[in-house]
Protein backbone atom coordinates (compact mmCIF):
# COMPACT_ATOMS: atom_id res chain seq x y z
CA UNK A 1 0.00 0.00 0.00
CA UNK A 2 1.19 3.62 -0.70
CA UNK A 3 1.28 5.78 2.33
CA UNK A 4 0.44 9.12 1.17
CA UNK A 5 0.67 12.05 3.91
CA UNK A 6 -1.23 14.63 4.26
CA UNK A 7 -1.62 17.92 6.42
CA UNK A 8 -4.21 20.05 7.14
CA UNK A 9 -5.82 22.78 9.61
CA UNK A 10 -7.34 21.21 12.79
CA UNK A 11 -10.17 23.54 12.10
CA UNK A 12 -13.74 22.25 11.38
CA UNK A 13 -14.03 22.65 7.86
CA UNK A 14 -10.60 20.49 7.08
CA UNK A 15 -12.03 18.21 9.79
CA UNK A 16 -15.07 17.78 7.93
CA UNK A 17 -13.26 17.00 5.16
CA UNK A 18 -10.85 14.20 6.25
CA UNK A 19 -13.60 12.60 7.94
CA UNK A 20 -13.84 9.54 5.84
CA UNK A 21 -10.35 9.11 5.33
CA UNK A 22 -9.78 9.67 9.42
CA UNK A 23 -12.63 6.90 9.85
CA UNK A 24 -11.93 4.79 7.41
CA UNK A 25 -15.24 5.13 5.76
CA UNK A 26 -14.80 5.14 1.77
CA UNK A 27 -12.35 2.32 0.06
CA UNK A 28 -9.00 4.10 -0.70
CA UNK A 29 -7.59 1.69 -3.25
CA UNK A 30 -4.44 0.95 -1.96
CA UNK A 31 -3.66 3.98 -0.33
CA UNK A 32 -3.12 4.49 3.14
CA UNK A 33 -3.58 7.92 4.50
CA UNK A 34 -1.59 9.47 7.09
CA UNK A 35 -3.23 12.83 8.17
CA UNK A 36 -1.79 15.52 10.68
CA UNK A 37 -3.31 18.43 11.42
CA UNK A 38 -1.29 21.93 11.99
CA UNK A 39 -2.14 25.43 12.42
CA UNK A 40 -2.46 27.55 9.41
CA UNK A 41 0.60 29.37 9.52
CA UNK A 42 2.90 26.73 10.13
CA UNK A 43 1.24 24.12 7.62
CA UNK A 44 2.56 27.14 4.91
CA UNK A 45 5.84 26.68 6.38
CA UNK A 46 6.33 23.10 6.45
CA UNK A 47 5.01 22.61 2.79
CA UNK A 48 8.30 24.78 1.71
CA UNK A 49 10.86 21.93 2.93
CA UNK A 50 10.00 18.39 2.28
CA UNK A 51 6.20 18.53 3.03
CA UNK A 52 3.60 16.02 2.65
CA UNK A 53 2.02 14.61 -0.47
CA UNK A 54 -0.89 16.76 0.40
CA UNK A 55 -1.11 19.60 1.97
CA UNK A 56 -3.64 22.82 2.38
CA UNK A 57 -2.10 25.69 2.23
CA UNK A 58 -3.16 29.83 2.51
CA UNK A 59 -3.63 30.92 -1.57
CA UNK A 60 -1.71 33.52 -1.01
CA UNK A 61 1.34 31.48 -0.17
CA UNK A 62 1.18 29.16 -2.89
CA UNK A 63 3.36 30.91 -5.54
CA UNK A 64 6.03 30.25 -2.87
CA UNK A 65 5.33 26.12 -3.66
CA UNK A 66 4.05 26.22 -7.28
CA UNK A 67 6.83 24.64 -8.65
CA UNK A 68 6.49 21.38 -6.28
CA UNK A 69 2.63 21.57 -5.63
CA UNK A 70 -0.14 21.40 -8.15
CA UNK A 71 -3.52 23.11 -6.82
CA UNK A 72 -6.70 20.42 -6.55
CA UNK A 73 -9.64 21.43 -7.64
CA UNK A 74 -11.72 20.49 -4.18
CA UNK A 75 -11.03 21.01 -1.03
CA UNK A 76 -10.91 24.87 -0.24
CA UNK A 77 -12.40 27.52 1.78
CA UNK A 78 -14.16 30.18 -0.25
CA UNK A 79 -15.81 33.41 1.28
CA UNK A 80 -19.09 34.17 -0.72
CA UNK A 81 -19.17 37.99 0.24
CA UNK A 82 -17.73 37.14 3.86
CA UNK A 83 -14.71 36.47 4.73
CA UNK A 84 -12.20 36.99 7.83
CA UNK A 85 -12.63 40.00 9.76
CA UNK A 86 -11.31 42.95 11.20
CA UNK A 87 -12.03 43.43 15.00
CA UNK A 88 -11.56 45.64 17.53
CA UNK A 89 -12.65 47.03 21.30
CA UNK A 90 -14.89 50.09 19.61
CA UNK A 91 -15.93 50.85 16.21
CA UNK A 92 -13.54 52.69 14.43
CA UNK A 93 -12.85 52.91 10.01
CA UNK A 94 -10.91 50.88 8.49
CA UNK A 95 -8.68 54.55 7.31
CA UNK A 96 -8.36 55.24 11.35
CA UNK A 97 -5.83 51.54 11.08
CA UNK A 98 -3.70 53.03 8.91
CA UNK A 99 -0.14 52.76 10.65
CA UNK A 100 -1.50 51.06 13.72
CA UNK A 101 -0.63 47.70 15.44
CA UNK A 102 -2.93 44.71 14.22
CA UNK A 103 -3.11 41.23 15.53
CA UNK A 104 -2.63 38.84 12.09
CA UNK A 105 -2.52 34.85 12.21
CA UNK A 106 0.69 35.09 10.01
CA UNK A 107 1.96 36.48 7.12
CA UNK A 108 1.96 33.73 5.08
CA UNK A 109 -2.18 33.79 4.88
CA UNK A 110 -4.52 34.48 2.41
CA UNK A 111 -6.30 37.02 5.02
CA UNK A 112 -3.16 39.23 6.02
CA UNK A 113 -2.20 39.45 2.07
CA UNK A 114 -5.81 40.72 1.31
CA UNK A 115 -5.65 43.14 4.66
CA UNK A 116 -2.64 44.79 3.39
CA UNK A 117 -4.25 45.41 -0.18
CA UNK A 118 -6.68 46.86 1.98
CA UNK A 119 -4.74 49.34 4.37
CA UNK A 120 -1.15 49.94 5.36
CA UNK A 121 -0.71 48.68 9.05
CA UNK A 122 1.76 47.13 11.43
CA UNK A 123 1.53 43.25 11.73
CA UNK A 124 1.94 41.66 14.55
CA UNK A 125 1.46 38.08 14.68
CA UNK A 126 -0.90 35.99 16.59
CA UNK A 127 -0.81 32.70 16.50
CA UNK A 128 -4.11 31.35 16.72
CA UNK A 129 -3.22 28.62 18.93
CA UNK A 130 -4.26 28.98 21.47
CA UNK A 131 -8.08 29.99 20.12
CA UNK A 132 -8.49 32.71 22.79
CA UNK A 133 -5.01 34.27 22.23
CA UNK A 134 -5.97 37.42 19.99
CA UNK A 135 -8.59 38.33 22.14
CA UNK A 136 -6.40 38.19 24.57
CA UNK A 137 -3.99 40.88 22.88
CA UNK A 138 -6.80 43.43 21.97
CA UNK A 139 -8.01 43.00 25.57
CA UNK A 140 -4.48 44.03 26.85
CA UNK A 141 -3.92 46.65 24.40
CA UNK A 142 -0.90 45.10 22.72
CA UNK A 143 -2.38 45.74 19.40
CA UNK A 144 -4.98 48.40 18.05
CA UNK A 145 -7.12 45.56 16.11
CA UNK A 146 -7.04 41.70 15.50
CA UNK A 147 -7.93 39.95 11.82
CA UNK A 148 -9.40 37.10 13.00
CA UNK A 149 -9.92 33.46 10.36
CA UNK A 150 -11.70 30.47 10.96
CA UNK A 151 -14.14 29.97 13.68
CA UNK A 152 -12.87 32.92 15.37
CA UNK A 153 -14.79 35.39 12.44
CA UNK A 154 -18.11 33.85 14.57
CA UNK A 155 -17.39 34.14 17.89
CA UNK A 156 -15.76 37.79 18.41
CA UNK A 157 -19.00 39.31 19.32
CA UNK A 158 -19.50 36.85 21.92
CA UNK A 159 -16.11 38.22 23.53
CA UNK A 160 -17.13 41.81 22.94
CA UNK A 161 -15.88 42.83 20.15
CA UNK A 162 -17.05 44.41 17.24
CA UNK A 163 -16.29 44.41 13.30
CA UNK A 164 -14.12 47.27 11.63
CA UNK A 165 -14.69 45.46 8.36
CA UNK A 166 -14.95 41.96 6.48
CA UNK A 167 -12.42 41.33 3.85
CA UNK A 168 -14.93 39.34 1.68
CA UNK A 169 -17.00 41.99 1.27
CA UNK A 170 -14.32 44.43 0.52
CA UNK A 171 -12.79 41.67 -2.10
CA UNK A 172 -16.50 40.83 -3.75
CA UNK A 173 -16.90 44.53 -4.10
CA UNK A 174 -13.40 45.01 -6.13
CA UNK A 175 -13.62 41.64 -8.03
CA UNK A 176 -17.46 41.86 -9.47
CA UNK A 177 -18.49 39.63 -6.59
CA UNK A 178 -16.45 36.79 -7.40
CA UNK A 179 -15.54 34.36 -4.00
CA UNK A 180 -12.65 35.51 -1.78
CA UNK A 181 -10.34 32.00 -2.02
CA UNK A 182 -8.74 31.57 1.73
CA UNK A 183 -7.47 28.15 1.75
CA UNK A 184 -6.86 25.11 -0.48
CA UNK A 185 -5.41 21.90 -0.87
CA UNK A 186 -2.12 21.13 -3.26
CA UNK A 187 -0.89 17.69 -3.61
CA UNK A 188 3.17 17.08 -4.69
CA UNK A 189 3.36 17.30 -8.93
CA UNK A 190 6.07 14.63 -7.89
CA UNK A 191 3.50 11.88 -7.69
CA UNK A 192 3.29 12.11 -11.10
CA UNK A 193 0.11 11.87 -13.08
CA UNK A 194 -1.52 8.53 -12.44
CA UNK A 195 -1.45 8.93 -8.75
CA UNK A 196 -2.35 12.53 -8.51
CA UNK A 197 -5.57 11.74 -10.08
CA UNK A 198 -6.12 8.79 -7.74
CA UNK A 199 -5.66 10.70 -4.45
CA UNK A 200 -7.21 13.74 -6.04
CA UNK A 201 -10.18 11.22 -6.53
CA UNK A 202 -10.38 9.53 -3.20
CA UNK A 203 -10.17 13.13 -1.09
CA UNK A 204 -12.94 14.25 -3.51
CA UNK A 205 -14.93 11.28 -2.09
CA UNK A 206 -13.92 11.73 1.11
CA UNK A 207 -15.59 15.77 0.77
CA UNK A 208 -18.47 13.86 -0.48
CA UNK A 209 -18.97 11.70 2.31
CA UNK A 210 -19.11 14.21 4.32
CA UNK A 211 -21.40 16.74 2.74
CA UNK A 212 -23.62 13.35 2.26
CA UNK A 213 -24.10 12.58 6.21
CA UNK A 214 -23.66 15.84 7.05
CA UNK A 215 -25.79 15.88 10.21
CA UNK A 216 -23.35 12.80 11.54
CA UNK A 217 -20.42 14.44 10.59
CA UNK A 218 -21.45 17.64 12.84
CA UNK A 219 -21.41 15.53 15.50
CA UNK A 220 -18.54 13.96 14.98
CA UNK A 221 -16.77 16.96 15.05
CA UNK A 222 -18.97 18.11 18.44
CA UNK A 223 -17.64 15.04 20.28
CA UNK A 224 -14.24 16.09 18.86
CA UNK A 225 -13.92 19.27 20.88
CA UNK A 226 -12.93 22.44 19.38
CA UNK A 227 -13.90 26.10 19.25
CA UNK A 228 -17.36 25.99 18.10
CA UNK A 229 -19.56 23.82 20.80
CA UNK A 230 -22.68 24.19 19.52
CA UNK A 231 -25.05 22.21 16.87
CA UNK A 232 -25.98 25.82 15.37
CA UNK A 233 -22.24 27.22 15.09
CA UNK A 234 -20.77 24.61 13.50
CA UNK A 235 -23.71 24.09 11.11
CA UNK A 236 -23.25 28.03 10.23
CA UNK A 237 -19.18 27.85 9.54
CA UNK A 238 -19.74 24.36 7.80
CA UNK A 239 -22.06 26.51 5.06
CA UNK A 240 -19.72 28.99 5.26
CA UNK A 241 -16.84 26.88 4.18
CA UNK A 242 -17.32 23.27 3.96
CA UNK A 243 -19.83 23.57 0.61
CA UNK A 244 -20.39 22.48 -2.71
CA UNK A 245 -17.98 25.14 -3.88
CA UNK A 246 -15.49 23.30 -1.91
CA UNK A 247 -16.40 19.51 -3.51
CA UNK A 248 -15.39 21.67 -6.91
CA UNK A 249 -14.39 25.13 -7.10
CA UNK A 250 -16.40 25.59 -10.88
CA UNK A 251 -15.44 28.46 -13.27
CA UNK A 252 -16.06 31.06 -10.61
CA UNK A 253 -13.70 29.50 -8.35
CA UNK A 254 -11.32 29.02 -10.71
CA UNK A 255 -11.59 32.38 -12.13
CA UNK A 256 -11.31 34.15 -8.33
CA UNK A 257 -8.24 31.85 -7.76
CA UNK A 258 -6.69 33.02 -10.67
CA UNK A 259 -6.94 37.41 -9.63
CA UNK A 260 -6.14 36.31 -6.45
CA UNK A 261 -2.59 35.15 -7.49
CA UNK A 262 -2.35 37.48 -10.03
CA UNK A 263 -3.21 40.81 -7.62
CA UNK A 264 -0.14 38.99 -5.64
CA UNK A 265 2.33 39.15 -8.74
CA UNK A 266 2.18 35.77 -9.88
CA UNK A 267 3.46 35.52 -13.62
CA UNK A 268 3.53 31.68 -13.52
CA UNK A 269 0.76 28.90 -14.78
CA UNK A 270 -2.24 27.95 -12.66
CA UNK A 271 -2.59 24.72 -13.43
CA UNK A 272 -5.43 22.22 -11.36
CA UNK A 273 -5.19 18.36 -10.69
CA UNK A 274 -7.89 16.36 -12.75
Amino acid sequence: MRTIRVSCSPDADDLFMMRALLENRIDTKGYTFEIDTIETNRLNQLAEGDGPEVSAMSIAWYPKLAAHYQLLPHGGSMGEGYGPVVIAKERLQLSELAGKRVAVPGLTTSAYAVLRWMVPFEPVVTPITPYSRIFEALRAGEVDAGLVIHEGRLTFEDEGFVKVADLGEWWAEEMDGLPLPLGGNAIRRDLGPTAIAEVSALLRASIADALKHRNEAIDWLIARGGALSTRSRVDQYLGMYANQRTLDYGPAGRTAIERFLRKLGYEGDIDFAP
